[in-house]
C-alpha cells in the first residue's frame, strides 16, 4: 500500500516552495484547513489510496514560484486513475496515455499555433516557465472522482486565486467550462485578463473550446506587457531548461 498513494505513507507531505508558503500564512493556520488535514489524515487511516503522491499534491507550487505566475488554467480534481495524477491540472507523467480533455488541449494548440501534437502529456516545461496548473481540487480518492470536493481544498484554492489577484499584475487568467469560470468573480479584471471558453472534454469541446485560440492570445497580452511568451510547444523541450 505504501507506494500507492500520499494517504499510505507514514505522514502526509504538505510542504511547499518558500513564495508561496509566505503569501498563504494565513491559510495554513485558518480552521478549515485544519479540518482539511483532519480529513486527509482520516483517508489515510482507513487505508484508502489517494492521488496524487504526497510529494505531489502542492507540484503546481513548487514549479511555478508566486512571483514566477504569467497564466493561470484552472483544472477542477486531479486524475483519479493510478499514476495519472501529478499536482499540475491537466497533467500526467510522461509515458502515460494522454487523457481526452488533454488531447483536445493539443488539438487546439495545433490548430492555433501549428504545434505538432505531443505524445508526451507532462506539462512541467509549461509550468517551468509561469504556467500556474491549478486544480481547484488537490487530491482524490483512488477511482472516484469529487470524492475530495468540499473538504476544503475550494477554500484554500479561491485563496490562492485572490492573492494571485490581490498582489500580482498581468497575469492571464485561461477559464476553460462552467466551473472554472465561477473563479471569474475572484479576479480583478482591471489588473488582469480573462480568456473564457468551453471545456476541452469531449463532450464541450465542439462548443466552443476549439478556435478559442487562447495560447496565441496569452502570448499576445505577455508580449503586450514586455514579458516573454510561452513556449507551449512540449516535443523535445529539455524540462530542466527554466
Amino acid at each position: 500500500m505504501e507506494s500507492q498513494g500520499p494517504l499510505a505513507e507514514k505522514e502526509i507531505d504538505m510542504s511547499m516552495e518558500k513564495s508561496w508558503k509566505t503569501e498563504l500564512a494565513s491559510e495554513f493556520s485558518a480552521a478549515y484547513y485544519e479540518q482539511l488535514l483532519s480529513f486527509l489524515r482520516s483517508e489515510k487511516d482507513h487505508h484508502l489510496i489517494t492521488f496524487p503522491k504526497s510529494n505531489q499534491i502542492y507540484q503546481a507550487f513548487h514549479q511555478t514560484p508566486f512571483e514566477k505566475v504569467k497564466v493561470v488554467i484552472i483544472g477542477q480534481d486531479p486524475y483519479h486513475g493510478k499514476d495519472q495524477a501529478q499536482g499540475l491540472s491537466f497533467s500526467v507523467p510522461s509515458g502515460l496515455r494522454i487523457p481526452p480533455s488533454l488531447k483536445n488541449i493539443f488539438k487546439e494548440l495545433q490548430s492555433d499555433l501549428g504545434i505538432k501534437i505531443p505524445q508526451n502529456g507532462d506539462l512541467s516545461f509549461w509550468a517551468q516557465q509561469g504556467v500556474f496548473l491549478l486544480n481547484a481540487t488537490l487530491t482524490v480518492r483512488a477511482h472516484t472522482a469529487g470524492s475530495h470536493q468540499e473538504k476544503g481544498w475550494e477554500q484554500f484554492t479561491d485563496a490562492v486565486i485572490k492573492k494571485l489577484s490581490e498582489k500580482r499584475n498581468g497575469i492571464v487568467f485561461m477559464l476553460w467550462g462552467n466551473y472554472a469560470q465561477k473563479k471569474e468573480l475572484l479576479i480583478d479584471q482591471n489588473k488582469h485578463f480573462v480568456l473564457k471558453a468551453a471545456h476541452p472534454s469531449p463532450f464541450s469541446a465542439y462548443r466552443g473550446f476549439f478556435g478559442c485560440k487562447h495560447f496565441s492570445k496569452a502570448n499576445e497580452i505577455l508580449k503586450k506587457l514586455g514579458q516573454k511568451a510561452i513556449n507551449w510547444e512540449l516535443e523535445n523541450q529539455d524540462q530542466n531548461a527554466f
